[in-house]
């Protein structure tokens, strides 16, 4: 572990820890409740996923019209439609306009494998080094605060409209078309292009290295496509539109289009709500305790403060008569500046704080500072538990 990570987790540790933990109990409990709202929106998905049909294409017409006509509607009557996982091989949608279109279907070639897709992502990452140089200092600091610096990634995302039809039969008379309009779901890509090519430096380059700035070491590229012919599921709201059934993503699912089965989805999505619904359950066990023993702590030394003030006004601190000679002389004599008391600057420096071992204060604000409700050295910021009178021989 780097010095910049160590300062990093030694600020994160005394930060957690501040206020007898309480911050870290909060912490805690937030982490405790996103996990029981995703525990909810993930067993909700689940029990969706497990009621929708499995069906193929050829199926989708049939099934659509039955849960019409359950409904008492027709299908030209417009439908929210039903939660369907459809199983179907990629083609595109041109390949089944019926026209001489059709010889010459819309689709994408990739650029570096020519292969022939639906979709094409092309992805151009500048990976950064860095070196502290002779003012490393701004290096660590962008290291705590920007660590998102050291790459930049740059993403272009190209489709076409394309459908999913049932694998081996021709011609394709059933097909769903995909619509992929306001879906954030992963697609299930093939990688045909991943190259890293080194950057070459220049004078500039070196003037960055030397102030400790950033400086880019490679550029990665990666085209990743949906090629024709693959197998894929699709899992969302299927309706019929203009007579043609079309699928569209549905938000609360967390699958679109996938290479899963629905056993391997149900299974996944199973596992997840029991993993999250243990997090909730540790994590808010947790966060009750610490914020409990916080909570204790904390009104255990309110009290004690309270009882001390309660105290301190019933009986003021009285002073004997020794004592007070003492002061009194201390008042009258003149004290050397590195000899006065840190706090007020007046009395000679008599007491000592234990088990810091500070000589710092005389002995009336030593014992003001042992009052207090956590009394600290004013030196050191150590807790203390006690003071000693210290008498020159």
């Amino acid at each position: 572990m780097s010095s910049n990570e160590q300062a990093v987790v030694s600020l994160l540790s005394q930060l957690a820890l501040s206020f007898d933990g309480a911050v870290l109990g909060v912490a805690l409990a937030y982490a405790a409740v996103r996990s029981v709202l995703k525990y909810t929106s993930t067993s909700s998905a689940l029990c969706k996923l497990r009621k929708a049909p499995s069906v193929q294409v050829s199926d989708l017409r049939s099934i659509l019209a039955a849960d019409a006509s359950s409904e008492g509607s027709n299908e030209s009557r417009p439908s929210d439609g039903k939660l369907v996982i459809v199983r179907g091989t990629v083609e595109a949608k041109s390949a089944i306009d019926g026209s001489w279109k059709s010889l010459r279907p819309n689709v994408l070639v990739s650029q570096e494998s020519g292969d022939k897709a639906v979709v094409i992502q092309r992805t151009q990452t500048c990976i950064y080094n860095e070196w502290k140089g002779f003012f490393g200092w701004t290096s660590d600091l962008r290291t705590i605060f920007a660590r998102s610096w050291r790459e930049q990634e740059s993403t272009s995302l190209r489709t076409v409209s394309f459908i999913l039809v049932e694998a081996g039969k021709w011609p394709q008379m059933d097909f769903v078309v995909v619509n992929m309009d306001g879906s954030r779901h992963p697609l299930p890509l093939t990688t045909v292009y991943h190259q890293l090519q080194p950057v070459n430096p220049s004078p500039y380059t070196f003037l960055q290295a030397l102030f400790g700035h950033e400086y880019p070491v490679g550029l990665l590229d990666e085209e990743k496509i949906l090629p024709l012919g693959k197998d894929i599921t699709a899992v969302g709201i299927c309706s019929f539109k203009n007579g043609i059934a079309e699928i569209k993503s549905c938000k609360d699912i967390p699958y679109f289009l996938t290479e899963m089965t629905k056993d391997q989805m149900v299974v996944d999505l199973a596992f997840s709500t029991k993993v999250l619904l243990v997090s909730g359950i540790v994590l808010g066990s947790l966060s009750i305790g610490i914020l409990g023993y916080a909570l204790v702590r904390n009104w255990n030394r309110w009290k004690e403060w309270r009882h001390n003030r309660q105290q301190q006004r019933a009986n003021p601190p009285a002073i004997d008569d020794s004592e007070s000679q003492i002061v009194s002389e201390e008042d009258t004599t003149d004290v050397p500046d590195g000899q006065l008391c840190v706090i007020c600057l007046t009395r000679r420096r008599r007491s000592a704080f234990i088990p810091c071992g500070h000589l710092v204060c005389c002995h009336i604000c030593a014992i003001s500072v042992e009052r207090e409700v956590t009394p600290k050295c004013p030196v050191c910021r150590q807790e203390i538990r006690t003071s000693v009178r210290i008498y020159d021989s």
